[in-house]
């Protein structure tokens, strides 16, 4: 038998259910991968105890005879973006270090009532803002892939998910969780060679998962591959009543649906996502896609979405913004870091803790969101990008005229060396230049690996669908990822 670690979720699934091997191999088998894996530093915190705990509900639920939950004997990561009762809970930030949550996130809970158990909480970009996991007040988490030039500059795992990506292309995990704001779910994965899909608006619970832009932000599953992602989002997903932006719609059988023949679809291939200086191989993979999905049976269609070039100046505008009013509990009197210089008044504790207590992408975030929405610059700023996000939705509506789904490339370059954009904010962003429209859109979206650069880095492709057509999404990527045959895993050096 292989070794269990190089296991995805659906294969340890059955394999418990038959019999193969119990739940707590499975738990001891990643518990000690974490734990020889620090070099990443991909895990804030590891949680063993609560990975062999839902291993024996599971072997113990098998012994008597019972049926299993769908997740029983599946041990996960779980992004610090989610709180999680009696666990640390930071949000990779320094003015949230040492909180521990009485609370168990939506999401969270969703996943433990389906039998899965938690083998840490993963590293992240701080407060989710960032494209390279470089802004964690705990440290940048490490990619797992390296050039095969003979570079050994360490490579960015992509952001702000980047400790879920590393941990799921090391083998530390079989599936993780993810948020995705502009991008943080799709370009990690991208970055890592694995699968990773932002659900429509709404489809997951945003309760309890620590705020960054509230209009956008939507949790959504990371994975090996297409069919693990699957069944990780139909354990995820669900109305919740504690959320005011939770769509109150049953949870599809997405994995029981998935299906590689997109005989009858229509791919739309947007001609804007071709920008200037994309790497020829990004265009080649993005071509070799075409031709992935002309022969699984679909019909491909130029469209144009004419708004395009606008998205990522106002999702710059609209997620600060919305940053700023969030990130504004965070003063130091209810919970988290407090600095209080002697003889400091409100106002200056205040000033102090915030700045001790955000990093410096944080802080460039608030600046920006609050200027944009002082009485001077709100109608010009923030309501106009407002209304450019209106015109992007309607672009996405016009194409569906004539199309079901859109291919397009999923981040424009592979990974970068850490600290090769860090000083440069405006190339940082760019990273989420095709992953940003869809964001504002609220529509769902997937990264599937779609083969190797020239120096050996992943490449992922992009499916982006109508709203609540995950299925659509994942069928696309299903017959991609077939005709991919994406099975290449960066080599043990950790």
């Amino acid at each position: 038998m292989a070794d269990i670690t190089d296991l995805g979720v659906a294969a340890i699934r059955d394999g418990v259910r038959d019999g193969t091997f119990s739940a707590t191999d499975v738990a001891t088998a990643f518990n000690d991968a974490v734990a020889k894996a620090k070099t990443l530093n991909a895990f804030l915190v590891e949680t063993p105890d609560h990975a062999l705990a839902a291993a024996k509900a599971a072997d113990d639920a098998r012994a008597t005879g019972e049926t299993l939950k769908p997740l029983a004997g599946v041990p996960i990561g779980m992004k610090d973006l989610f709180c999680t009762k009696g666990v640390a809970s930071t949000a990779a930030s320094h003015i949230l270090e040492g909180f521990t949550p009485e609370y168990e996130s939506t999401v969270s809970q969703n996943l433990w009532d389906a039998g899965a158990g938690m083998l840490g909480k993963l590293n992240m970009d701080q407060f989710a803002m960032g494209s390279s996991n470089e802004t964690s007040y705990f440290g940048n988490v490490i990619s797992p892939w390296k050039r095969n030039d003979g570079g050994n500059a360490p490579l960015a795992p992509g952001g702000s998910s980047g400790g879920s990506s590393a941990a799921i292309a090391a083998r530390l995990c079989p599936a993780a969780t993810g948020t995705d704001t502009g991008g943080s779910i799709r370009q990690p994965a991208s970055f890592t060679g694995i699968a990773g899909i932002k659900p429509t608006y709404g489809r997951c619970s945003r309760w309890g998962v620590v705020a960054f832009s509230s209009s956008l932000d939507q949790a959504g599953p990371m994975a090996r591959d297409v069919r693990d992602c699957a069944i990780m989002l139909e354990a995820m997903a669900g109305f919740d009543a504690k959320d005011a932006t939770s769509l109150q719609l049953d949870v599809p059988k997405w994995e029981a649906g998935l299906n590689a023949s997109l005989a009858g679809k229509r791919i739309g291939i947007p001609k804007e996502y071709r920008v200037d200086n994309m790497p020829a191989e990004i265009e080649a993979l993005w071509q070799q896609g075409i031709e992935w999905v002309k022969d699984a049976g679909a019909e491909v269609v130029e469209v144009s979405l004419p708004h395009t070039k606008y998205a990522l100046p106002a999702y710059y505008i609209i997620a600060p913004a919305e940053a700023s009013s969030n990130l504004a509990r965070y003063d130091g009197v209810r919970y988290g870091l407090r600095d209080l210089p002697d003889g400091a008044n409100l106002q200056e504790m205040y000033a102090a803790t915030r700045a001790e207590g955000f990093g410096a992408e944080v802080k460039r975030r608030i600046l920006i969101g609050t200027y944009v929405l002082s009485a001077g610059f709100y109608d010009a700023y923030f309501t106009q990008a407002s209304k450019v996000r209106a015109l992007i939705a309607r672009d996405f509506d016009e194409a569906w005229k004539s199309c079901d789904l859109l291919l397009t490339p999923t981040a424009p370059s592979a990974a970068f060396a850490l600290g090769e954009k860090s000083a440069d904010p405006i190339a940082m962003y760019l990273n989420d230049v095709f992953t940003v429209p869809s964001s504002l859109a609220g529509l769902p979206a997937m990264s599937v690996p779609g083969g190797l650069d020239r120096d050996g880095l992943p490449l992922g492709l992009q499916v982006i669908g109508k709203a609540l057509d995950e299925q659509g999404v994942l069928d696309a990527c299903l017959a991609i990822e077939e005709r991919a045959a994406f099975v290449t895993r960066p080599e043990a050096w950790w």
